[in-house]
């Protein structure tokens, strides 16, 4: 066979998805990471490309990243610019749902392919190191007094830790409707507010402000997960008798218009990519807890999800 026929025939079969799952290990991945540099995503993307080039299933892991709102600029970018794409991933979780919620953008990820969930991280509270303020109960008695005066300030509209400041407030008597909260584009953005004390009280993912805590520049004061998590020693919200608890999941989705094929031998990639030495590393490094989820599961877990953030929402007079 001529050389550029078999690269025709090739071609073909990478189109049609019927490549055995060998041939993609020579694939070039170009991740969207639909945040600025600095934050939950950005770390959750460049680990995933690591640990896709240590498992050997891609050869090359190319970065974007295009932050704000929520996620739904980059959202956009990759539907229009990705569609059809075997190797394209973006990096996404409950941040985006809540962004697609409150936001209304005219791409939805409904729109998209969905391949993985990875990861589940409890959001931490934090004061900058020279905050007047202590502990959750002086933020909370200053929230008592004069709502406005505290900002929250963390990832965009709808972010986890959005919702957890306006459940905190509705768990202590305070309207959710009355408090003031910050929306940074990208982590960076929002330790730079904190630590310039911009911000009152910042809220994240335990890895984004652990540097940070560690080196004693903030001041971890809650977490959101039910109970204590093992190497993170900080109290939850709920041993300081503020009834509440929510997690922050991250995954991937791949582009809109692949095959179910195409789909399977993308899924089959992240698997491997999470059985890596890189993956585990980034896992205990970061504090992620694992939760990987594919596909029928997956899509349901999604929905669920869509459904309760939108209610908890709704609730807390966010939409």
């Amino acid at each position: 066979m001529r050389r550029d026929t078999f690269l025709k025939s090739l071609a073909a079969l990478a189109a049609a998805g019927a490549l055995p799952h060998t041939a993609w290990a020579s694939a070039s991945v170009k991740m969207m990471i639909p945040a600025n540099p600095g934050g939950g995503w950005d770390g959750t993307g460049r680990a995933l490309g690591e640990a896709l080039r240590d498992a050997g299933v891609a050869s090359n892991v190319s970065f974007e990243n295009k932050g704000g709102a929520a996620g739904a600029i980059g959202l956009a970018q990759f539907y229009n610019g990705s569609k059809g794409d075997p190797n394209a991933l973006m990096v996404m979780g409950a941040v985006m749902l809540g962004g697609i919620i409150t936001g209304k953008p005219p791409v939805s990820i409904t729109q998209l392919t969905p391949i993985a969930r990875l990861t589940t991280e409890y959001n931490v509270f934090v004061l900058p190191a020279s905050s007047p303020l202590k502990t959750m109960k002086d933020v909370v008695e200053q929230l008592k007094k004069d709502p406005g005066s505290v900002k929250w300030g963390g990832g965009s509209r709808g972010a986890t830790e959005h919702i957890a400041a306006a459940q905190i407030a509705q768990a202590v008597g305070v309207p959710a409707s009355k408090i003031n909260y910050v929306p940074f584009r990208g982590g960076g953005e929002a330790v730079a507010a904190i630590l310039g004390g911009n911000v009152t009280v910042g809220g994240s993912g335990f890895s984004e402000f652990q540097p940070y805590i560690e080196s004693g520049k903030m001041r971890a004061i809650g977490i959101t997960s039910g109970q204590r998590i093992k190497g993170i020693d900080v109290p939850t919200l709920k041993e300081q008798g503020i009834d509440v608890e929510i997690g922050n999941w991250r995954g991937v989705y791949g582009a809109a218009g692949i095959t179910p094929a195409q789909r399977d031998a993308l899924t089959e990639m992240v698997i491997k990519a999470t059985k890596s030495k890189a993956w585990q590393d980034a896992l205990a490094k970061n504090n992620w807890t694992p939760a990987l989820l594919t596909g029928k599961a997956f899509d349901e877990f999604v929905d669920r999800d869509f459904a309760a953030l939108r209610a908890t929402m709704v609730r807390a007079g966010m939409v």
